[in-house]
């Protein structure tokens, strides 16, 4: 089995209301708990916006700078994630289709590196 990352790109710009919010994260939540029947479910959770983010860049000096934002300005940002844990791509892609048929948002699903995957940068 292998972790995916099913990542939710949201738009810059504020929160929605409540009237569209609202439905959709019951829907996630529905679809939270069927994954987690299922036994695919890791970890998920949502994101404090951009502007809450601090970067760390490590300098030719060997310093580190600390930067307040986020580290790239865009028009969408990474707004939550879900890590689900299935036997192949198509069956990350099907939960993944699920969370975008739902939020309508940007999703990117990406598998995770593991410790005996030779393209794993040590």
């Amino acid at each position: 089995m292998t972790q995916y990352l099913i990542s939710l790109y949201h738009p810059d710009g504020p929160t929605p209301p409540p009237e569209f919010l609202e439905p959709v994260m019951r829907k996630i939540q529905a679809l939270n708990d069927e994954m987690k029947t299922a036994g695919v479910w890791v970890f998920a959770a949502g994101l404090h916006p951009p502007t809450t983010a601090t970067v760390l860049r490590a300098t030719e000096n060997g310093q580190i700078a600390t930067l307040d934002g986020p580290y790239l300005e865009g028009k969408e940002h990474l707004g939550g994630f879900t890590i689900v844990e299935v036997p192949d791509l198509d069956a990350a892609l099907d939960w993944g289709r699920r969370v975008a048929e739902i939020t309508y948002l940007p999703v990117e699903v990406r598998p995770f590196q593991g410790v005996d995957d030779p393209s794993c940068v040590p």
